[in-house]
């Protein structure tokens, strides 16, 4: 006989876990050039260079990006290190 409520939870702890995975958000403006975003990205996101670029395609013609997911205690010094790169940037 299958066990429901094990299904049930582990549905719980799906929800859970993406309640958790929160987004670092990066805002277009009009000051960074695409090289500038770029580079923050890769240093401070480890992004490679490819996914950094389509960040920034992102960014640019969307508005924003969602450059990472993690939680807050995780997405805090990456979002300090890209404002401080003059980029703006939130958790949300």
């Amino acid at each position: 006989m299958p066990l429901p409520e094990l299904e049930e939870i582990e549905l719980l702890l799906e929800e859970l876990i993406d309640q958790d995975a929160l987004d670092l958000i990066v805002f277009n403006d009009d000051v960074n050039t695409f090289e500038h975003v770029i580079q923050v990205l890769i240093k401070v996101c480890k992004h490679t260079h490819e996914q950094a670029e389509q960040c920034t395609l992102i960014i640019h013609y969307k508005g924003k990006c969602s450059v990472k997911k993690g939680s807050r205690e995780e997405l805090k010094p990456m979002c300090e290190a890209i404002l401080n790169a003059g980029i703006q940037a939130a958790i949300v």
